[in-house]
């Protein structure tokens, strides 16, 4: 089980699990809420490193605070700073995978002096994955039609424990390689459940418009990006796009993958995290 910890801000109360030890590692993703049971992608760095599992604004116990505030990425990197401050860290590491990626890579072009380095995939540095035809987001996917009726079942507060465990395991084998997979994502302890305001900010406020291209010339991070090469919700391309365009990024391609490398070929995840802490 990972440490629950309350940590105080300038900016509000954020709740936090620890486990590890080392050099210090913040992971989260930008609509996820975590527990005790820590995550799957989370727990490959505790080998490594001292790992913080963020909850966000609005997850779990952290602050809901909308005040001044709102769930924006640039919000919630600021709050990620205002955390790194209270724990009294001159630099981390930041880990994200999906729009966990995107938020790294968003933490790349405003606070390059808060960290050691990215480590990030599965992502998209614009809105464009949206338009891709190999995403399941995009309206002519084959996929798309049952997409939309899942997440807006998991959206509603009458939707039964059955039916959102079904349409869960639904959407992740779309996004696995091999469908024998699902049952290592089950035998794992992990935590992770959407967070449906967050998942509609991201979705109706702030989707429309992102794109972070124009800025990640200009980052000089050093990113570890990698991706599945048949991921089907942020296409491979993007991933490479990022890495392109970031003059102190590398690309890692997991040729066996969908979205999720750390569970599809994780062996070689492992050396992956491995080589980036050398």
């Amino acid at each position: 089980m990972w440490e629950q910890c309350m940590i105080e801000t300038a900016r509000g109360t954020f709740e936090v699990f620890k486990k590890g030890h080392g050099q210090p590692v913040c992971v989260t993703h930008l609509y996820s809420e975590y527990d005790v049971r820590g995550n799957i992608f989370a727990d490959l760095f505790t080998e490594h490193a001292t790992v913080y599992l963020v909850n966000l604004r609005g997850c779990g116990n952290s602050t809901d605070d909308l005040s001044q505030f709102n769930y924006s990425m640039g919000h919630t990197v600021d709050d990620l700073e205002a955390i790194r401050l209270a724990l009294r860290l001159e630099k981390w590491i930041f880990a994200g995978h999906s729009t966990g990626g995107m938020l790294a890579l968003k933490y790349a072009t405003m606070y390059p002096n808060s960290l050691v380095h990215i480590v990030a995939g599965g992502l998209c540095a614009s809105s464009e994955y949206m338009r891709h035809p190999s995403s399941i987001y995009c309206p002519t996917n084959s996929n798309n039609p049952r997409i939309k009726e899942i997440i807006a079942m998991l959206r509603n507060p009458q939707s039964t424990l059955e039916e959102r465990r079904a349409g869960n395991k639904e959407w992740a084998l779309m996004s696995l390689y091999h469908e024998k997979h699902y049952d290592t994502m089950l035998s794992r302890p992990n935590s992770g459940k959407t967070v449906s305001k967050r998942l509609d900010y991201f979705s109706y406020e702030e989707l429309p418009t992102y794109d972070l291209r124009p800025e990640l010339p200009d980052a000089a991070t050093t990113a570890y990006i990698y991706c599945g090469l048949h991921d089907a919700q942020c296409p491979y391309e993007f991933s490479a796009e990022a890495a392109e365009l970031m003059p102190n990024a590398t690309l890692q391609t997991f040729r066996q993958s969908n979205h999720s490398p750390f569970i599809e070929e994780e062996k070689e995840f492992h050396q992956f995290i491995a080589t980036t802490f050398k």
